[in-house]
């Protein structure tokens, strides 16, 4: 797969290189400032349903846009784009199997589908950054680590599973500022729901992730700290054996032409 040397600074530019085949790779450092998306795509028979599972859990799944049964394009937060082409890597699973990834979904789009954009934390690692905390995956072709937890999601109609949290290890003295940094902004994980070892979730080894690169910090006064995370639909996906959910592979966003302060808490 090719990638893109240059980071792309808008979200317009990010998908424009996506649909050319140009960027493959996560999108954690792309667009500094634009608001990225989880992505998940159903059939519209259970879209309800899983509209109301995000609002019983507003920390792993903030909605940003939810398209008509059928559109490809964002047209509130993203217009001229394709829900089909303009996302680096996707992944499909049918009945609860991780079935497929591919990097278009020409072979698997329906016009029943229903697709929701979801807040993600890459959208405010800019804030963090600015904040003097460094991100050693930022702006490279690594992933943030995402690990499943013991803890589970609100049930709702045939959506349930366990929350899936993303890890970022932050400098003991820092660790109020980044809470303060990522408050603001509600609609893509907003806070922290975890500060330090990560047994009290379930997670058995905080260096060995369930999805993305684990992060092993030579620093032993960094503190692990954990967002709820957007790959939670993925999780639930498995646990409830949906006939079919489509999103992104982990890491690699929808990136839309939102600003991230448009969606910031003052």
């Amino acid at each position: 797969m090719t990638t893109s040397t240059q980071v792309p600074q808008t979200g317009a530019e990010v998908r424009s290189l996506i649909r050319a085949g140009k960027y493959r790779q996560p999108t954690s450092g792309a667009a500094p400032d634009f608001v990225q998306a989880n992505v998940a795509i159903l059939p519209r028979e259970v879209a309800f349903e899983f509209l109301l599972f995000c609002q019983r859990n507003p920390k792993p799944c903030p909605v940003v846009e939810v398209l008509e049964p059928g559109e490809v394009e964002a047209k509130i937060s993203a217009p001229g784009s394709d829900l089909r082409t303009d996302v680096p890597l996707y992944r499909v699973y049918k009945n609860g199997e991780f079935v497929d990834e591919p990097d278009t979904l020409d072979e698997w789009w329906r016009d029943d589908l229903v697709t929701f954009l979801l807040g993600c934390s890459f959208s405010f690692e800019h804030a963090l950054i600015r904040n003097g905390i460094d991100l050693p995956y930022y702006g490279t072709d690594r992933n943030v680590p995402m690990f499943t937890t013991s803890v589970e999601t609100v049930p709702a109609g045939p959506f349930s599973g366990p929350l899936v949290v993303s890890q970022r290890w932050i400098p003991e003295g820092k660790v109020v500022r980044a809470v303060q940094a990522t408050s603001r902004f509600p609609s893509v994980h907003g806070a922290p729901v975890h500060v330090g070892n990560g047994a009290s979730l379930g997670i058995e080894d905080q260096y060995k992730p369930d999805f993305g690169d684990p992060w092993i910090p030579e620093d032993p006064t960094l503190v692990p700290v954990y967002w709820a995370c957007g790959v939670t639909p993925q999780a639930v996906a498995m646990a409830s054996k949906s006939e079919l959910m489509i999103t992104h592979s982990p890491g690699h966003m929808f990136v839309t032409d939102l600003k991230d302060e448009e969606l910031a808490v003052i």
